[in-house]
């Protein structure tokens, strides 16, 4: 029996531990590691990574669970918000770049159509890199990183006719058009395809999936499904990727996004460190003896032409300086596409491998420099301006709300827990102040008027302006424990007389939990364990104070009789207590229904309810149904996912 795939797949993985390990204890990216292991072991160099098609497959379905994630990122109305982005700035820059890079590549001596293939290959950004850095950065969701994820979609788009017309510039053929319009059709056609089944299919499908509670057969279907998409892509002659992106899309659309992100995760990051290693291998250290000074200034011409190119035409759609250098720093390097579109003009001849080996080169490079921009774009941004008081607008208006109160209650994490909180701390005329790295839940609550910032409250910088050191309490509602643990001991170290209430699921981390300084410690489990038996014996006639005296029993005495359970095999899925939501649509000047009552717009049809109408920063709950509506109104509605996307439709679109 043949091992060789299993061979190939441990030297991977023993490689890529080793060299995680250390470059993560040297605090630096891991797509850096990822890209050095490949330098350095590459069939190039030391030869211990084998080449061969079964490894490429791996390498590629890493960069089609990136796609998918993608796609769950950006649902239909996401991507309708992003057009002036997507089709702009993205057009704009692809088309620039490919421009350029064909002029100056034919100034060199090169025929028009190899010109054309480089251009289109050097005209990308790392959609793999980019994404992933600036998700685990918190900034996927920053004005640079909205800019950056579109003109990436549009990059990620582009590559399907840079793919039909490379074979047909090689055959020298006068179809190209025929052949570009057909692509055309086939993508749009993919896209009516995979939006009828998402709409009318994967909801009823995942909904029977989630009912059987079986995590296994939960994520064996998303796995299914997003395989089966790039396949079906792929065999309408488009790619791979595509078809996992608009998979994404259309799951999106349904209130299992969270859940599926939670389940593909752990495979795009194994996949994508495969990938990774495979881009470094491309690299041959030994040519650059010959062609070293040509690759270093296609490195820089890819970093700060393109880069500058991105900067100049930010700057004009949106005329913020800062925001426009972070968005060029973010894009400025090659991509993963970028050496698919050049292995295929090699492939049919219009480049040779003299040629290509300066451009892998010089994408690789750019790559293997990229993880460290993105990382510091903001401090090389503020460099460049020569402004290092451009700092972060929440945290302006977070140290502004923190200066005017004094006493106020620091809530971190703002999902359901916080939210229920700041509930009851409002009705008792108390001050709050909320952070959570949810950009979505931020931007609902913040339009609705709760005073809620986007921060990491594990990191010091961000409590002190939040207003620690004068807050009457600090409640930690994250239910990851790992951070709960670090902001309570950031935070213990800040103020050493803080009340602080942790909020934890289960009770094997009370004690911890208590000596890294926790005030109170909030078990769920066993909290809920008690609201059961309180009702259940109040039903049963028990006297109330008898109850009372139970409870206050174990609460005294830290739950010590309720913390020994049997534990059986069966983890079920966690579902939602409740699907209703609430969420916040800001009026815009375009927006459908300005000047029409609440009444008149039928929401209740739709099961739909309006709780609250922000105007002119006064927030009035349950507003009257004859309200007319207006530009900059914020609407808080309630409802379940599919209903509010229904709302939010008629209440924009009509």
């Amino acid at each position: 029996m043949d091992h060789a795939i299993l061979n190939s797949v441990i030297t991977l993985l023993l490689l890529a531990v080793v060299t995680i390990a250390i470059v993560k204890r040297l605090n630096l990216p891991p797509i850096l590691g990822y890209l050095l292991v490949g330098i350095l072991f590459g069939e190039h160099t030391l030869g211990w990574i084998p080449a061969g098609h079964s490894v490429e497959l791996l390498a590629e379905l890493g960069v089609v669970f990136l796609l998918f994630m993608i796609g769950l990122e950006v649902s239909v109305p996401h991507l309708l918000a992003m057009r002036r982005v997507l089709l702009g700035l993205g057009g704009l820059q692809v088309t620039l770049s490919t421009l350029s890079t064909i002029t100056l590549a034919m100034l060199a001596g090169m025929h028009w159509t190899s010109a054309v293939a480089v251009g289109g290959a050097l005209s990308l950004s790392s959609t793999a890199i980019v994404v992933k850095q600036l998700q685990d950065q918190l900034e996927i969701h920053a004005p640079h990183g909205r800019n950056a994820l579109g003109i990436l979609l549009f990059q990620d788009l582009a590559v399907v006719p840079f793919l039909v017309a490379i074979p047909i510039l090689a055959g020298g053929g006068d179809s190209m058009g025929n052949a570009m319009l057909l692509a055309l059709a086939k993508a749009v056609l993919a896209f009516l395809l995979m939006f009828g089944i998402g709409r009318w299919l994967l909801r009823p499908v995942l909904g029977w999936i989630t009912a059987r509670y079986s995590i296994e057969l939960f994520t064996l279907t998303i796995l299914l499904l997003a395989l089966a998409a790039a396949w079906l892509t792929q065999q309408m002659g488009l790619s791979l990727a595509l078809g996992a992106f608009l998979a994404g899309v259309m799951l999106a659309e349904t209130e299992y996004r969270h859940q599926i992100e939670t389940e593909i995760r752990p495979f795009r990051d194994v996949l994508l460190g495969l990938f990774f290693i495979t881009v470094g291998a491309q690299l041959n250290p030994g040519a650059l003896l010959e062609t070293g000074h040509l690759a270093l200034l296609l490195t820089l011409g890819v970093v700060i032409g393109k880069g500058g190119l991105i900067v100049v035409l930010t700057w004009l759609a949106q005329r913020d300086r800062l925001i426009s250098l972070r968005t060029g720093i973010v894009l400025g390097q090659g991509g993963e596409f970028g050496f698919a579109l050049l292995a295929l003009a090699l492939t049919h001849g219009l480049v040779d491998t003299v040629q290509v080996q300066p451009l892998l080169t010089a994408i690789v490079l750019s790559m293997a420099i990229a993880p460290l921009l993105i990382r510091y774009n903001h401090v090389l941004a503020q460099k460049l301006l020569g402004d290092s008081n451009q700092g972060d607008a929440q945290q302006k208006m977070m140290l502004d709300h923190a200066k005017s109160h004094h006493q106020h209650v620091i809530i971190a994490g703002f999902g359901r827990v916080g939210q229920n909180l700041a509930h009851f701390v409002r009705q008792e005329g108390m001050d709050y102040l909320a952070l959570d790295i949810d950009a979505k839940l931020i931007r609902d609550a913040f339009d609705a008027g709760e005073p809620v910032h986007y921060g990491d409250a594990s990191h010091p910088q961000i409590l002190n302006v939040a207003g620690i050191k004068n807050a009457a309490a600090l409640v930690i509602t994250f239910h990851d424990e790992n951070l709960a643990e670090r902001i309570l001991q950031v935070a213990r170290r800040l103020n050493k007389d803080l009340p602080i209430i942790v909020r934890t699921r289960n009770d094997h981390r009370m004690e911890l939990l208590k000596r890294l300084g926790a005030s109170t410690v909030v078990p769920e489990s066993l909290e809920s364990s008690l609201i059961i038996a309180s009702r259940t014996l109040e039903l049963l006639g028990v006297d109330a104070d008898e109850i009372d005296t139970l409870i206050t029993r174990s609460r005294e005495r830290r739950y010590a009789d309720l913390r020994g359970v049997f534990q059986g095999d069966d983890i079920e899925m966690e579902q939602p207590i409740d699907q209703t939501s609430l969420h916040t649509i800001v009026l815009e000047e375009q927006a459908n229904c300005l000047g029409q009552s609440i009444q008149s717009l039928r929401l209740e049809q739709l099961n739909v309810s309006v709780e609250a109408l922000k105007r002119d920063d006064v927030r009035g709950e349950h507003p009257e149904p004859d309200t007319i509506l207006q530009a900059g109104d914020a609407l808080i509605l309630r409802g379940d996912h599919e209903h509010l996307a229904r709302a939010e439709w008629r209440l924009l679109k009509g």
